[in-house]
């Protein structure tokens, strides 16, 4: 049995934290190239109105503008994630504040910004809509003409029997809850360099959290063939769903290059960032919920109303995961769900961590806890009696194959302390919300599972090479744990490739907490068979069967007390100069076929990871304002293959979460956002998070590679109900709308 270096499950720092730290990493700002021109966009001040013409000789004139882009330079092919209705630039109207109309490139920035100045939009005025119920409205004005009602997507799912379930219900209850407009909030913008060379060929470096899929609709915009694009995945200076994909952005900056022909460099400034590039999907969601005296839910119905603003992007599958992702986290049988996405002239909206399932969780934990008080259940009893298990098909169909759901409860109330804590002292409450959450999306485009191969050099270093990329999220360093463990070496042996097209296999990249488990097990199989062609070798060299030796620091040995070896750069050495370098190929794909496309019942991921959270709160009746003391947090991740990785994850989430909860949201006026800073916009800072209790509720998995399972986007989920419902603990009120701020806690305090 080979010797393990035991990597798995160990508290190992990030392999990268050394570079970032004494910045050696390669941002998409530090890409500096021969040439380089810097591009600026000229965005509509108005929400919605016809160009009637656009002038831009007087900007071709100034010295140092090197090309102007308008439509009329495009191919005017419309492209998007689902829904096809957005081009890089408007051609006949524009519909938001911030609508992209020209584009400028110039020998620097300074020039490029007043080359904007003098170009000259004609516009014609029209009516806007900003409210989702008006837009509704059959003479409300018509964002796009495909579009009945201003209608983006609309799904309706009914599972059992609606009716029925209300009827043997003892106890009924309606609700209904609103969350916000909330950025992202990466500390690096979107940002890009496109270049292209003599061939016609395009290179972007840019910080996309899933480059493979992401040349799909570039080339669709561009009218490109697939193998004249290239990609390059620097750096990444946060994501968290607002990087997620192809925006008008990074056809720009390709359009820019092309007419100038030379490399082009676009950077949002903060204010652009918080004014255009996608935020959360808004939300009112209306709820009805039946339950039996003993708190089993029996029947539910909900309403989600949900703003896509001007174009669609993640906006319809983000409505089908708020209207079906959470229903999973408990056993029920009668539900029936209507979600509809409306076009409205606000800033179009995007991809939040979490991917609808922070919105939703919100107003159904809230309701489940305001349920509980009412009917006289302890709010954890009401969920340890209705949670989801281990071999469970939930109500819509997703096999689950293990839930740590129950244990995650159980572990956050003995740490909180639950049943002492409750009411201990004046004005402080606790509360408690659980979430699930998908791991590996099974995926409807061309690529499926993920693709990686680990090469052995003959110096005994270790080379892999995966398409799914790191942003942050400790990706390369579970990866290096998987491989040295496999080929038991020490994780100084492991090196990673960048993320780039034309080196590394096509996947789908960082989201819906697919990396780990989709991408770790290709990783794994690579491994695996790069171990298997190392012991080929090495047993034809010392005369052996494989099955006889053993790896061991780098050493591949036989006999009782090792006596014969030969390490393990020798062996590749040794296969290379036979003509067959060491290289371990995997592929893991799910297998699963994709949910029915009309009622959406099916096994949507290959696994799915769950928790509980408990907030414990301080509140000031006099201020409103809220303390949050402290957070119990218990997350049922299969298996932790690098703790600390996991408890960070945890610790960022929670923080993002707090914020979600009590202050962040874009403010707007007639589609106009009022705090486009980090002045007026505030986000979590260190000083402000307090303290967090982690908790690894390890389940073992029988599908993540050694068990584990996702965790980068459920973190922040439950954190918005448990700290509202502690809230409503201390003082005894609700608010129903996000964000919880001391003026809406006063304004509840006074309505008692």
């Amino acid at each position: 049995m080979d010797y393990k270096f035991s990597l798995i499950g160990k508290r190992i720092p990030r392999i990268d934290s050394i570079k970032k730290a004494i910045g050696k990493a390669l941002y998409t700002g530090d890409i500096k190239l021969p040439g380089m021109l810097y591009g600026r966009i000229l965005r509509s001040p108005f929400p919605h109105a016809r160009i009637r013409r656009i002038e831009t000789q007087k900007a071709k004139r100034l010295l140092g503008v090197k090309s102007i882009i308008t439509s009329v330079d495009t191919p005017k092919i419309k492209f998007g994630l689902s829904i096809e209705d957005e081009l890089p630039l408007t051609d006949k109207k524009v519909r938001f504040i911030g609508d992209e109309v020209a584009a400028v490139a110039a020998f620097d920035e300074d020039t490029a910004e007043e080359a904007l100045d003098l170009i000259q939009v004609e516009y014609e005025e029209i009516s806007a809509v900003f409210n989702m119920e008006e837009a509704l409205q059959p003479n409300a004005p018509k964002l796009h003409e495909s579009a009945d009602r201003n209608i983006a997507f609309r799904t309706f799912i009914t599972r059992g029997d609606i009716e029925v379930g209300f009827r043997e219900t003892d106890y009924i209850s309606e609700e209904e809850f609103y969350t916000p407009l909330v950025h992202t909030a990466p500390i690096e913008p979107l940002c890009c360099v496109a270049q292209f060379d003599t061939d016609g060929r395009l290179t972007l470096w840019a910080p996309l959290q899933e480059v493979g899929r992401s040349i799909f609709p570039l080339a669709k915009a561009l009218s490109l063939p697939l193998e004249k694009i290239r990609i390059i995945q620097p750096t990444i200076g946060g994501g968290f769903g607002g990087k997620n994909g192809i925006q008008p952005f990074h056809v720009i900056s390709a359009l820019l290059a092309k007419k100038a022909g030379s490399p082009v460099r676009l950077v949002n400034n903060r204010q652009e960032e918080m004014e255009v590039n996608r935020p959360a999907v808004p939300m009112k969601i209306w709820s009805r919920i039946g339950v039996k005296r003993d708190g089993r839910i029996i029947a539910k119905e909900t309403k989600i109303l949900a703003d896509n603003g001007a174009y669609s992007g993640h906006g319809p599958p983000i409505t089908i995961a708020a209207a079906v992702r959470f229903d999973s986290v408990y056993r029920q049988k009668n539900l029936k769900t209507e979600a509809t996405l409306v076009y409205t002239n606000n800033i179009p909206t995007g991809a939040y961590r979490g991917y609808g399932a922070t919105q939703i969780a919100f107003a159904l934990e809230s309701h489940l806890d305001i349920i509980a008080r009412e009917i006289g259940i302890d709010p954890l009893d009401l969920r340890l009696r209705n949670a989801t298990q281990t071999g469970d098909i939930s109500v819509h169909g997703w096999n689950i194959t293990s839930s740590g759901l129950v244990d995650c409860l159980k572990s956050v109330a003995k740490a909180s302390k639950w049943g002492h804590r409750r009411k201990a002292k004046e004005d402080h409450g606790i509360g408690i919300a659980c979430s699930i959450h998908i791991c590996g999306l099974k995926s409807p485009t061309k690529i499926r599972g993920s693709t990686a191969t680990v090469e052995i050099k003959k110096d005994g270093r270790v080379l892999i090479i995966s398409g799914e990329g790191e942003i942050g999220q400790g990706a390369n360093t579970v990866f290096s744990q998987i491989v040295a463990e496999e080929l038991c070496l020490p994780l100084e042996s492991i090196e990673l490739s960048s993320l780039d097209t034309d080196k590394t296999p096509l996947s789908l990249g960082a989201f819906s907490s697919r990396v780990t488990v989709i991408g770790g097990n290709a990783v794994l199989i690579a491994a695996s068979d790069a171990k298997k062609q190392l012991l080929d070798v090495a047993a034809s060299l010392l005369g052996e069967k494989p099955g006889n030796l053993r790896l061991r620091k780098g050493m591949i040995q036989f006999g009782k007390h090792y006596r014969r070896s030969v390490s393990i750069g020798d062996v590749a050495g040794e296969a290379a100069s036979r003509g067959a370098p060491i290289v371990g190929k995997g592929t893991y794909d799910t297998g699963l076929d994709l949910p029915d496309k009309n009622t959406l019942y099916g096994d949507i991921a290959s696994s799915y990871s769950f928790a509980a959270h408990i907030a414990e709160v301080e509140v000031n009746r006099k201020t409103g304002v809220v303390n949050v003391l402290r957070l119990f947090c218990a997350h049922d991740i299969g298996m932790a293959i690098n703790p600390m990785a996991c408890e960070g994850q945890i610790e960022g989430g929670v923080a993002q979460g707090i914020g979600y909860a009590l202050f962040e949201e874009l403010k707007r006026e007639k589609g106009k956002i009022l705090n486009p800073s980090f002045t007026d916009y505030k986000i979590m800072r260190a000083l402000d998070v307090p303290d967090i209790k982690c908790i690894l509720v390890e389940t073992n998995d029988p599908v993540g590679p050694y068990g584990a399972k996702g965790l980068g986007e459920e973190v922040t989920v439950p954190v918005a109900p448990a700290i509202s419902n502690a809230i409503f603990d201390a003082i005894g009120v609700r608010v129903r709308q996000l964000p919880i701020t001391p003026e809406k806690i006063l304004y509840e305090l006074t309505r008692k």
